[in-house]
């Protein structure tokens, strides 16, 4: 009688102790032994689960009877069962369909402002960019929209301190070729000699222009000396005007 009584036992106590939580441990590889950082490992139906070190590493606290979901990026998923094992290392294999290749761009706006269908890049600058900028001056604007235009406000730096010297990709002011409506705008008078940008040249006064006045500013970010000659040796400004010169606008900032 007694050994009718205790076999019921031994088997309730063997469940018991494979039912038990342990720790597993062990390493996630790929097919040729190389180590799987970031790998997933997940026991299944539940959220309980861990991800692999950099050398493949992974512990993790499941019941003996648990089953393991192992996953990573470019290999196929596998499930292992635990059956009580403190130790598993596991190798995925590849999988048949590749990732294609991850095209990020970035841009500064939402809608893109460059022309790339043109044989030199041209950034084109709306009117309602323009306002939006909330700038009175054209050499401000262009600081602002322009990555490849800078231009610096001077003080105690003699003429300069009411003609703000501009460049294009980093070269002088008189490299800098600006048209207003497709024709050649006039130079300053004002030689920089001081400490300033482009010492020594002669560049365009953009700010005589009213920026209510524009109806878009084109910027070609190449040397165009070829067409223009050595004075658009950095790039061209191109100003274009409103058509329409029978009202009067005014805004305020």
């Amino acid at each position: 009688m007694r050994k009718f009584l205790l076999t019921p036992l031994f088997a309730v106590a063997a469940l018991a102790a494979h039912a038990q939580t342990i720790t597993v441990t062990g390493r996630v590889l790929s097919a040729s032994g190389e180590a799987q950082p970031g790998a997933t490992v997940l026991q299944s139906g539940t959220t309980n689960g861990t991800t692999a070190d950099a050398d493949g590493r992974f512990s993790l606290a499941v019941p003996g009877t648990a089953t393991l979901t192992f996953s990573a990026i470019g290999y196929t998923t596998q499930q292992v069962p635990v059956n009580g094992r403190r130790t598993l290392d596991v190798r995925l294999a590849a999988s048949a369909t590749d990732l294609g290749d991850v095209v990020v761009t970035g841009s500064r706006a939402a809608v893109g402002r460059s022309n790339v269908l043109t044989t030199a890049p041209v950034d084109v600058i709306s009117a309602r960019e323009i306002k939006a900028f909330a700038q009175t001056d054209v050499s401000q604007v262009l600081t602002y929209a322009a990555p490849s235009f800078q231009s610096s406000r001077q003080s105690i730096s003699d003429g300069t301190d009411f003609l703000d010297p501009a460049s294009l990709r980093g070269l002088g002011p008189d490299q800098v070729l600006v048209l207003v409506n497709g024709k050649r705008r006039y130079s300053q008078s004002l030689v920089n000699i001081n400490g300033t940008i482009g010492r020594g040249s002669v560049g365009t006064d953009l700010n005589t222009i009213p920026t209510a006045s524009i109806k878009r500013i084109e910027v070609l970010r190449d040397g165009a000396a070829a067409l223009y000659g050595s004075d658009a040796i950095a790039g061209v400004i191109n100003i274009q005007l409103k058509d329409d010169t029978t009202r009067t606008s005014i805004s305020s900032l």
